[in-house]
């Protein structure tokens, strides 16, 4: 799997100091608005709010955070795409829509040139998560569990192509297990039906799964990354569980795009306030409190990350033989 683009500790180094851009005269002339393609409480909400309160007081504009979840993400997308260029629409994208839906909807109303690729903003590991009744306390009791009740365990998961979605569906794969995928309009709905125990397990953005491992609602199995994360080191890899899971390996991501068409110079200063955003101490504590890493980058070499990971996960879906229409 590819690795962030970088984490937070790496942004001092000389080259990138070198590659920071300059910022731009540009200022929005009315309302900004932050599509977020899912529901209030997941990560591309958070990562869109924090944005949002950091852009508003130096743009002197009001800057809104509009929720529009639904087919995986991508009718949120989509609503970006066809925007008008002019700076005042962005969206918070992240794994799913903006790169695994490429390869699993046959009827996407988007392509990647649809849209601008501004920058990263945190990258981190998903979690695997149950609830407390479940009888398994590692990844080996519950691939027993699963093994022993095939096509009975529901697994839910915050839209069809999500990163989450997609581990579950390998880690299946992996350990021949047959589950029961439910999908729901964003990862705090599935995790509210979680901790209800409407549904036994799933798999989780670390980043907003944390709070309600921390407070034992739910149980950690294993995390996705190939390492441990540091705010969780009791809890294995998953690779280090099982030798089926040795190559198992899934980090994720959240950044910010434009629609295709938008003036470089809005580009250039929407890149510099997110780099001047995550530089601030209490954003990286607050990254760090959620399990993630900043990982700003230059426009160039974000959208270099994000065709490397639509044609990564191009092939996931092709191996797990998903193809799908949205509704």
């Amino acid at each position: 799997m590819t690795a962030p683009i970088r984490r937070r500790a790496m942004l001092a180094a000389p080259a990138l100091l070198a590659a920071r851009p300059a910022r731009a005269d540009w200022r929005p002339s009315q309302q900004v608005r932050i599509v977020v393609p899912a529901a209030p409480g997941g990560t591309t909400d958070i990562v869109g709010r924090l944005l949002a309160a950091w852009l508003q007081p130096r743009w002197g504009q009001p800057v809104v955070v509009e929720n529009r979840s639904g087919g995986g993400g991508t009718i949120g997308v989509n609503e970006i795409a066809r925007s008008r260029p002019d700076g005042h629409h962005i969206l918070s994208g992240n794994i799913g829509p903006n790169s695994t839906a490429y390869s699993l909807f046959r009827n996407l109303p988007y392509r990647p040139e649809s849209l601008i690729p501004v920058s990263n903003v945190i990258t981190g590991p998903n979690i695997l998560v149950v609830h407390p009744s479940l009888p398994a306390r590692s990844v080996p009791e519950l691939v027993a569990h699963l093994r022993a009740n095939p096509g009975k365990v529901a697994c839910g998961n915050p839209g069809v192509g999500q990163s989450p979605h997609l581990s579950a569906a390998w880690f299946a794969q992996l350990t021949g297990t047959e589950i029961v995928h439910v999908p729901f309009r964003g990862a705090a709905p599935a995790m509210v039906e979680l901790i209800a125990g409407n549904i036994a397990m799933m798999f989780d953005n670390l980043t907003t799964a944390m709070p309600h491992v921390q407070a034992e609602k739910v149980r950690a199995l294993a995390v996705t990354s190939a390492a441990r994360n540091p705010q969780l080191p009791n809890v294995p890899a998953m690779r280090e569980t099982m030798p089926e899971l040795h190559d198992y390996d899934v980090s994720t991501w959240f950044g910010m795009f434009l629609p295709a068409g938008t003036p470089e110079a809005v580009v250039m200063e929407l890149n510099g306030q997110i780099r001047a955003m995550i530089d601030q101490p209490e954003t990286q504590a607050r990254f760090t409190q959620m399990g993630g890493f900043g990982a700003w980058s230059p426009p160039a070499q974000f959208k270099a990350f994000v065709e490397a990971e639509i044609r990564k996960w191009g092939e996931v879906v092709r191996r797990e033989k998903l193809e799908l229409d949205i509704n």
